[in-house]
């Protein structure tokens, strides 16, 4: 009967996680060129959404909404680093670089306008983290839901997909965080990423 060796199990264990890395390599930037893919029309949207109304976007920054000193200089500044940022990650291009500011875009959004409402974008009570405001929700919904069968043309109205209340949490802020971090900690990616050409053709 064979003992079991801890040593030698680890040590096939690396072995195995060596090869397996050694047959990923080639294509070990698509992780990165799929967040960057992901965020890049999130924060395209956003910024052309702020352009669209500056005016509304400054007096939102300011005293009619987040109160922020300086709204003009806040609202400007966020829209250009969405737009930009926006390029950027679809390029991978400074992929590190702005993804920095963009955290610091999100880290605002974060504190002054979704913490608040608790963890969850949409309001679903049986969701893990369901404060009481997203528990009330599922009354109103069923309210209106009920409301637009009898008043409505109901099939037409949900057509489009299913009624639903905005709760506007941190979910999909945080979600675009987490991957803003780990885009400075993987870059833009190997073959997928104007950075990685750059540093290749720089170091001959």
């Amino acid at each position: 009967m064979k003992h079991f060796c801890p040593h030698q199990a680890a040590a096939t264990v690396h072995a195995l996680l060596a090869r397996l890395s050694n047959l990923i390599q080639p294509i070990d930037g698509l992780p990165s060129l799929a967040l960057r893919l992901y965020l890049a029309p999130v924060f395209w949207t956003a910024g052309l959404n702020k352009l669209a109304a500056f005016p509304d976007t400054v007096a939102w920054f300011g005293a009619d909404g987040l109160g922020l000193p300086f709204p003009t200089l806040m609202a400007s500044l966020a829209t250009a680093t969405e737009l930009s940022g926006a390029v950027l990650l679809t390029l991978g291009l400074l992929t590190r670089w702005i993804s920095i500011p963009l955290i610091v875009t999100m880290l605002v959004a974060i504190f002054t306008v979704h913490l608040p409402n608790g963890w969850q974008a949409i309001a679903d009570p049986t969701a893990p983290f369901a404060n009481m405001r997203v528990h009330d929700a599922g009354d109103k919904i069923q309210a209106a839901r009920e409301i637009l069968q009898q008043y409505g043309n109901y099939d037409w109205l949900t057509s489009s997909g299913g009624f639903a209340i905005i709760n506007n949490g941190v979910e999909f802020a945080v979600t675009y965080l987490v991957m803003l971090l780990a885009l400075i900690k993987m870059g833009g990616g190997r073959f997928v990423s104007v950075d990685y050409w750059l540093v290749r053709f720089t170091k001959r």
